[in-house]
């Protein structure tokens, strides 16, 4: 559980970094959305948004350091993963009645959300794999290795 935590904080501070440089160039203001998020679902007690933002994006981390211990490491798992990270901002924010189905936002919105949230992805990706790397190759890796025609990821 420590290296999600890890990776998803990681991935959160790089995915922040890239907000705060596109928001130089675009002006967008900071949103204040995963603040009103935890204010539901605290029952208005909590709406710091930047809590939010770093623990959901601490705790998503855990499904991909899952994945990387089971051996579902690079580019392609992090792309997976970028959708399981979409996913739960838009349960989330659904769920508790802020937001709205991302096929309603205006196309300029979704489309720094999804440049923000792959990045998370991948950055997240990158930690969790390195992690998960030092205790050698994953159960789907390793068997992977022993199948005719399947690449272990490992050559």
């Amino acid at each position: 559980m420590w290296q999600g935590l890890v990776a998803g904080a990681a991935g959160t501070a790089v995915m922040t970094v890239a907000e705060k440089i596109e928001q130089r160039f675009t002006g967008r203001p900071d949103s204040q959305v995963p603040g009103a998020v935890l204010a539901r679902l605290t029952g208005g007690r909590l709406r710091t948004t930047l809590l939010m933002h770093f623990g959901q994006g601490a705790l998503v981390g855990g499904v991909r350091a899952l994945m990387a211990n089971a051996g579902l490491r690079g580019p392609v798992a992090s792309a997976m993963f970028t959708v399981v990270r979409l996913s739960t901002d838009q349960i989330l924010e659904n769920a508790t009645g802020v937001g709205a189905p991302p096929q309603t936002w205006p196309r300029s919105e979704l489309l720094v959300d999804l440049l923000h949230k792959t990045v998370y992805g991948f950055a997240t990706g990158a930690v969790a794999d390195a992690l998960a790397a030092r205790r050698g190759p994953g159960p789907g890796q390793r068997h992977a290795a022993e199948r005719p025609g399947r690449r272990s990821g490992r050559e």
